[in-house]
């Protein structure tokens, strides 16, 4: 399947690999339907590009890339909602702004991570209660906010 995108032009997918959100990405109600793009071979980020709407790719990435010390429960009712049992067919991505300006002032989203059942491929957002993890966490060690 092709679809049309903003940042990559159009581009080739399986469509076997396109993620259905249960719940939607926080302030993108409407749209559903999402797909990794890689952002180049090794690259610590990932794009979550919208299959629905061509402007629309979040730049993602795992703290685990960046040496960041950070868990997480998810609460029972979410992981029943999108079917998922067990750690190994958990995928966990935090959603990252770069600013044009400045890119080694990128901060990272701890606070509301996307986690996706790679078996069904089922995926939300979902909100970390009684965390003090920021919405706005530098990537970069040695930068400030």
């Amino acid at each position: 399947m092709n679809i049309i995108t903003e940042k990559f032009g159009e581009i080739s997918i399986d469509e076997n690999l396109i993620f259905n959100f249960i719940e939607p990405i926080i302030g993108y109600d409407a749209l559903k339907k999402y797909v990794l793009v890689e952002h180049s071979e090794n690259s610590a980020f990932k794009w979550l590009q919208s299959v629905e709407e061509p402007s629309l790719a979040f730049p993602v990435t795992s703290p685990a890339f960046f040496d960041i010390d950070y868990q997480f429960e998810i609460p029972t009712e979410k992981a029943e909602k999108i079917d998922l049992h067990s750690v190994e067919s958990l995928i966990s991505l935090n959603i990252v702004t770069i600013p044009a300006h400045n890119p080694k002032k990128a901060t990272i989203n701890l606070l509301a991570p996307i986690i996706i059942n790679a078996a069904n491929r089922e995926g939300m957002q979902i909100i970390l209660s009684n965390s003090n993890y920021p919405v706005r966490y530098p990537l970069f060690k040695g930068e400030t906010v």
